[in-house]
């Protein structure tokens, strides 16, 4: 086996290989995004056996990458490679027994803390209630207030809102069904503001106001976007995901360390994930203790 995927492209389209999967529409954009890096690998250094194997090692040899990053790279290229072995594209399956990059589960950025917070609610309180600063007032109260990943509000639609009962139907990460989640109140009110002055009733609750992709439902690429881009007025150096770290960090001051209940709110599926923000707290919290350690040297 030895060839080239320009060849194979020929007959077939990256995008028609992602079509045929049983996914979401959110992850089949990702998919095709990611595959170009492979394909580029494959067609400049041939497809062969080891092609998978040969990909993880360039991988490996990117310094500018996160091991995340290189895992979404690889795992996107061994599902394209498996479903070409599906589907009679290459005789064999070429990703078996090659493992995926080893990641560290501890987090590698703290998230936002409240100084920021504070400092981006009285920002967004100066400004007028125009469809776009209401958006981004809605979108940073989920955020902020109910810890909602960025694909879970790309997702809602007007008609998951129960605003009369403070209630939002999510279809969470990995999840078919979708879940009731509590609004806080001042979500509540961003939303009902968010919906008068863009005078939206039905559909997707977050569109765009662009004009490549108006009235479009927003993607998180989008809206990740709009919510940098505001935090970088501030100079507020953190990612998007951030909120959610500070949701959940405030969640577990607050309950004193009950991992259960936090849980019920910040919707993990287990409690590994939660008991990483845990350490984390406690080690700054006696981060005292170590700087008093070492006192009595001065450099």
């Amino acid at each position: 086996m030895n060839t080239n995927l320009e060849i194979i492209k020929s007959n077939i389209s990256t995008k028609s290989i992602f079509d045929n999967l049983d996914i979401s529409d959110q992850t089949r954009i990702d998919y095709q995004y990611r595959i170009n890096k492979f394909v580029e690998f494959a067609n400049e250094c041939g497809l062969n056996r080891n092609s998978f194997l040969d990909f993880k090692k360039w991988l490996s040899s990117r310094n500018d990458y996160s091991a995340s990053t290189k895992n979404k790279y690889l795992a996107t290229a061994r599902i394209f490679l498996k479903e070409l072995n599906r589907l009679g594209y290459l005789p064999v399956d070429i990703t078996q027994n090659i493992k995926s990059f080893n990641q560290d589960k501890k987090h590698k950025k703290d998230g936002l803390n409240d100084r920021e917070i504070i400092m981006l609610i009285e920002s967004l309180k100066k400004i007028p209630p125009t469809s776009k600063s209401t958006r981004l007032k809605a979108i940073v109260s989920l955020l902020t207030l109910q810890g909602l990943r960025q694909i879970e509000i790309s997702r809602l639609d007007v008609k998951d809102l129960d605003l009369v009962s403070k209630v939002v139907f999510v279809q969470g990460k990995g999840r078919d069904d979708k879940e009731i989640v509590n609004l806080h109140p001042e979500t509540v009110k961003s939303l009902i503001e968010y919906l008068r002055v863009n005078k939206i009733a039905d559909g997707a609750l977050f569109i765009s106001g662009s004009n490549n992709s108006k009235n479009h439902r927003l993607t998180t690429r989008s809206i990740r976007a709009i919510v940098q881009k505001n935090l970088k007025s501030l100079e507020i150096d953190r990612t998007v995901h951030g909120f959610r770290h500070y949701f959940t960090t405030k969640l577990i001051e607050s309950y004193k360390g009950d991992l259960l209940e936090v849980a019920r709110y910040t919707r993990h599926k287990n409690l590994e994930m939660l008991q990483v923000y845990n350490d984390r707290i406690r080690q700054k919290e006696d981060l005292p203790r170590f700087y008093q350690a070492f006192s009595n040297l001065n450099f």
